[in-house]
């Protein structure tokens, strides 16, 4: 590793164990690497750097078998998403309607961070309300893509995905009520899990949302799955977490005869080509892994999706927003009001029990598949990116020659919000021709969480990711789009 800032947790762990590594060397280089890059970037809002290195040398008298040993996540640098409540740290939303807001709780997802000694040195953007599928507002400006600053990192958990794409942190929290956790993962060319609904807990009232997951983000498959061990499991603030809590292996062994269904587009989506012919090369891949690997004719209706999620949303999360709109119009971003806008009309005139008929028709023939199939692949996002300074208010954009009127229609990632029940892990599938990253969605049979790690480990091996200076982002301070 010439870069030290890019070293997994998994390794740092390792290596922290022999005395090889101190955790505050490691802080150091992620702190190093911020003051160069976070000017380009922009995807820590709030940092603690002092308090994080007096965490980190604490972690190293742990190491050295001084006072209490060492936790699973013990010196680990850690981003947490702003949204995320913890006592006396800012909680502003992405929103000037709460600037001045500091949390006066700490939520049960923050905790387990807390508990497992992971070191929180920084907090990363997200878009007003976690309402974009792209990171920009008014509050903390626009987040950029380390891969090619013209375009956006994704939403709304963007600064993680491209705080861990630019080393500025080794893990980083996520949240996806519609795909914000592998939106970013796909456009940082990172990894994101979604976990199943009821796996990790939640704050409430998002917590009874069904829509909604809080998930780990992380370089590696790995990590990935280091991190989820942390966060997961029964908690008595969310009842709807599950027991027994499940425990993922330290490592996945080969995927041979593991039976993959690929459907690129999901029948019903136009994708741009790098995207189409990456998303094919994963099964190349995983076939070369030992998979078999079908291309199956699967039709998910991506008008029926769009309406499960905005009847969804108008009666939920954006109906909240709706409400900021209401009382603090005039600060409030224009895409807020525009998610607001487009819930509203999609859904005018349709009840939740329509909703709830649309969500069991369209986990149907995916059910059906899941029983001949141990998982499914397509791609996570239709587009080969989109613009950062652009809020798509107002029009929309072409994917694939079609002209999509909302951009959220360019995304697949709300499939698996409706299909809360099942695992979905989005690894990195290649680069469009922009330089961006894209990536591809492995999503299981309900609850069978290892299945999707296996297939993201062995595809990770085929084809490695950040493993080496070549396979990382330049950082060019200005990219043509």
């Amino acid at each position: 590793m010439t870069d030290l800032h890019y070293v997994s947790a998994t390794e740092a762990i390792q290596r922290f164990r022999a005395r090889e590594l101190s955790p505050v060397e490691l802080m150091q280089a992620v702190i190093a690497r911020a003051e160069e890059v976070e000017p380009t970037v922009n995807a820590l809002c709030h940092t603690f750097y002092d308090e994080a290195l007096d965490q980190a040398r604490a972690a190293e008298t742990r190491y050295a078998g001084r006072g209490e040993p060492p936790r699973p996540l013990e010196g680990i640098p850690t981003a947490v998403k702003e949204e995320e409540a913890i006592a006396g740290q800012p909680w502003t939303q992405g929103s000037l309607v709460y600037r001045d807001l500091v949390a006066g709780h700490t939520s049960a997802f923050a905790r387990r961070h807390l508990e497992a000694g992971a070191i929180i040195h920084a907090r990363t953007t997200a878009p007003e309300f976690s309402c974009a599928g792209f990171t920009q507002s008014r509050l903390w400006g626009v987040t950029r893509n380390p891969w090619n600053a013209a375009y956006a990192v994704g939403g709304s958990s963007g600064g993680s995905g491209a705080a861990l794409a630019d080393g500025t942190t080794t893990l980083a929290s996520g949240s996806d009520i519609g795909g914000s956790i592998r939106i970013p993962a796909s456009f940082n060319g990172i990894v994101g899990y979604k976990p199943p609904y009821g796996r990790v807990p939640v704050d409430p009232p998002f917590n009874l949302d069904t829509y909604c997951h809080c998930g780990p983000m992380a370089r590696t498959v790995a990590d990935c799955a280091l991190y989820e061990n942390q966060i997961a499991g029964p908690d008595p603030s969310d009842v709807t977490t599950l027991r027994p809590k499940l425990l993922l292996p330290e490592r996945f062994d080969g995927v041979e005869g593991v039976r993959v269904a690929l459907s690129v587009d999901l029948g019903s989506w136009p994708l741009d080509p790098e995207v189409r012919a990456n998303t094919l090369a994963v099964g190349d891949a995983l076939r070369a892994a030992g998979a078999i690997v079908d291309e199956v004719d699967l039709v998910v209706p991506r008008a029926d999706v769009e309406l499960a999620t905005a009847i969804h949303f108008h009666l939920s999360f954006a109906d909240w927003i709706g409400g900021q709109v209401l009382e603090h119009g005039d600060v409030v971003t224009r895409y807020a009001v525009d998610v607001v806008r487009w819930c509203s009309e999609v859904a005018a005139g349709h009840t939740f029990l329509e909703k709830l008929d649309l969500e069991a028709r369209l986990y149907a023939p995916v059910g059906a598949l899941l029983e001949d199939y141990d998982a499914l692949v397509c791609a996570t996002a239709a587009t080969r990116g989109l613009l950062a300074d652009d809020d798509y208010v107002g029009h929309g954009l072409d994917v694939g020659g079609e002209r999509l009127e909302f951009y959220l229609s360019s995304l697949l990632t709300p499939v698996f919000n409706v299909l809360s029940r099942c695992p979905v892990l989005s690894v990195p599938s290649g680069f469009a021709d922009n330089g961006v990253p894209t990536g591809v969605q492995i999503a299981g049979r309900t609850y069978e969480d290892a299945t999707v790690f296996g297939l993201g480990a062995a595809l990770e091996r085929e084809r490695p990711w950040f493993d080496v200076d070549e396979r990382r982002p330049a950082l060019a301070a200005t990219a043509e789009a």
